[in-house]
């Protein structure tokens, strides 16, 4: 969707609010013994990310009909404030958080959703800069922006990880 300047940089301002408060609140329930289990879960949900943004940047991005006409206008217009609105987003990582509290509690709960809220501002993070920034070479961001240059302008079949190439190298879409 196309956003104004407050709605495409506001998730750069919730989301850390919003992964500290879960952090602490779930730290807490977890106490001292649980806090372990807490990391690994936040860190294993972290690395879940990377395969759901794959999978949504390969099969939703790129299939859904009104999904995929914004995405391509996306492709069109790299630098304009085109997203997911925050309401959006959040709604949807509330729709995830609050079937695992009910089955699990909120330590865990808040351990989820941390991990994979903190992927999802590093995947919105790294493609704001490899859109916007000029990363110097041979950097982390420069293979990601030559990376996702790659599936703009040559092949919006390759190279769907925006934060990682792992998948497109598990499923035979990496080219570099």
């Amino acid at each position: 969707m196309q956003l104004g300047l407050i709605g495409y940089y506001s998730d750069f301002v919730v989301y850390p609010l919003v992964i500290a408060i879960l952090g602490v609140a779930g730290l807490l329930e977890a106490g001292e013994e649980g806090t372990p289990g807490w990391i690994c879960t936040a860190i294993a949900c972290l690395c879940l990310w990377t395969l759901i943004e794959y999978v949504l940047h390969r099969y939703v991005l790129h299939h859904i009909p009104w999904i995929r006409d914004l995405h391509d206008r996306h492709h069109l217009e790299e630098r304009s404030s085109v997203g997911t609105p925050t309401w959006l987003s959040l709604g949807v990582h509330a729709l995830v958080a609050f079937p695992v509290w009910m089955v699990s509690g909120v330590a865990t709960a808040s351990a989820v959703s941390s991990g994979l809220m903190l992927g999802y501002l590093w995947y919105i993070s790294i493609h704001h800069m490899i859109h916007h920034w000029h990363p110097g070479h041979p950097s982390y961001l420069y293979t990601l922006k030559r990376r996702h240059a790659l599936h703009h302008h040559a092949d919006e079949t390759i190279n769907f990880g925006v934060t990682s190439a792992f998948w497109d190298r598990i499923f035979g879409t990496a080219r570099l």
